[in-house]
């Protein structure tokens, strides 16, 4: 089965290599000849020729191998996504000390985003927003989903794994979940990760439990697996090179999801890796990040030796901010995790797509996990869904460093976030912060101002307005598409002593 399918895939890469060489003979004709002679089949015109030639071999080729010829040509998607990861938790991002070698080299084969966001300050929302492309409280998984809530990724939204296998994708998710509450998770009576267009997962409702070590609480399609011997990140990069190397059909182009636990507390850190900073007082927390980056290299290598990294779109990010007392740094941004100011929402973000990012790139332009579904169907192919809002859009722009299109502006509220700042809007180089009851608002020329240290509303009032207005319609329009009746019923105590829980 393997063979066969390595020789399937094979006949659509045979094809595209047989084309570009035939395609540079007719670009550099000296090279087909001992002597430098113009080949016969070279008319003098050249062009004209070349354009021919192509077309025909083409024709002669497309009865036999078009369906190879266009499974070879669709690019396989990669989405990693840590957890709790702050924007300078990393070597890549400006840490002196964490050591993230595979997420360096990433970096330098694509793109680097200094201002990417996450959804959400909190983790279930970010997620289900990669998913489907929409913002949490318009998908409906407004907060985080860790006890009993009747909230969950409802059957009735569109993700772009559900999209790209019914395109013909095979597709795979491994590592945390967390669209579920902790009742919901692998039952039948909800949405499950195969529900959500995942041919194989294998996966946890929240953490890995007991611990990030020798975790007992993995799922795979449906049937527990029991204890598994190691540290969480590589475990499940280990079932993601398994499912590249045995499982998947190498005909068909993949779509794989590798959402890792780490750096999330519990945290647990095998020795090799903490040792790297033995007599540091954060050695635990920073040599889990290097974990989490060994777990990201085995997986790129593991892209490398299938074959299929120059036709692979493999993007990294986290789900929100860090957190300080385990360790965690924002690298000078206000705030961490649950926090609509920078520290909370401003992650990792880092692009590898072979021949269509320029290797080095550092592009500024801001951007959203909300995005990537966009991306993802762009660079698919497909279009996107017309019956509801699309938040999020496509990422192809701002692999080149341009600014991207949006109508509706990057929007943040987070259930659990401080009262002080419990939405956001960013609209340019601006972003607005406002209060749990939308009366008391700050304004930061954000571009400039990263560390948000200059409050501006009082000084521009006319500023702070025009951005009020546009966040009471983006909101206006969110509660009235969105399941408001799940946040409106609310039962948890509203966060640090406020009026309004969620």
């Amino acid at each position: 089965m393997k063979k066969d399918n390595a020789r399937r895939r094979g006949d659509g890469q045979v094809i595209r290599h047989f084309c570009d060489a035939f395609a540079f003979l007719v670009d550099h004709p000296e090279k087909s000849s001992p002597r430098n002679r113009t080949p016969l089949w070279i008319s003098t015109a050249g062009r004209p020729m070349k354009t021919v030639i192509r077309i025909l071999i083409l024709f002669l080729l497309m009865p036999l191998t078009s369906d190879a010829a266009s499974e070879a040509l669709k690019p396989n998607i990669v989405v990693f996504l840590a957890d709790d990861m702050g924007w300078g938790d990393s070597a890549t991002y400006g840490h002196k000390l964490i050591k993230t070698p595979n997420l360096d080299r990433l970096a330098s084969q694509g793109v680097k985003f200094t201002q990417c966001y996450s959804a959400c300050a909190v983790c279930s929302p970010s997620r289900s927003s990669i998913l489907t492309g929409r913002t949490p409280y318009r998908n409906g998984v407004y907060r985080h989903l860790s006890g009993n809530h009747e909230a969950h990724l409802r059957a009735s939204e569109i993700t772009y794994p559900k999209l790209l296998r019914s395109s013909g994708y095979e597709t795979c998710h491994v590592g945390k979940w967390h669209l579920n509450s902790k009742p919901q998770f692998n039952t039948r009576e909800f949405p499950q990760p195969g529900d959500h267009g995942y041919d194989y997962w294998m996966a946890t409702h929240n953490n890995a439990a007991p611990s990030h070590r020798n975790p007992n609480n993995f799922v795979r399609n449906g049937k527990p697996v029991g204890e598994l011997n190691g540290f969480s990140a590589p475990l499940v990069a280990d079932e993601a090179v398994r499912w590249l190397n045995e499982l998947r059909d190498d005909s068909r182009p993949f779509a794989l999801s590798i959402w890792f636990h780490e750096p999330h507390s519990p945290i647990a850190t095998d020795p090799k890796f903490s040792d790297l900073y033995d007599g540091h007082e954060n050695s635990r927390y920073m040599g889990n990040i290097t974990q989490l980056d060994h777990a990201l290299g085995m997986v790129m290598k593991a892209l490398d030796e299938e074959g299929v990294s120059d036709n692979t779109l493999l993007i990294f990010t986290s789900d929100n901010g860090p957190v300080a007392k385990f360790g965690g740094t924002a690298g000078g941004l206000r705030g961490g995790k649950r926090s609509e100011h920078e520290g909370g929402i401003r992650v990792p973000g880092v692009v590898r797509w072979p021949g269509h990012i320029r290797p080095g790139t550092v592009s500024d332009v801001p951007v959203i996990g909300t995005d990537i579904f966009a991306t993802v169907l762009d660079v698919a192919g497909l279009p996107l869904p017309k019956d509801r809002t699309i938040d999020g859009v496509s990422m192809l722009p701002a692999f080149e460093g341009k600014a991207v299109r949006r109508r509706i502006p990057l929007f943040w509220r987070t259930h659990v976030s401080p009262p002080a700042d419990r939405v956001a809007l960013r609209m340019g180089d601006w972003k607005l912060v406002g209060d749990e009851t939308l009366t008391t608002f700050q304004l930061y020329e954000i571009q400039k101002d990263w560390k948000e240290e200059r409050d501006l509303a009082s000084l521009m009032p006319e500023k702070t307005e025009e951005m009020k207005r546009r966040l009471f319609e983006v909101w206006n329009d969110i509660e009235s598409e969105g399941p408001d009746h799940w946040w409106k019923n609310e039962r948890q105590k509203p966060a640090g002593g406020g009026k309004v829980n969620y």
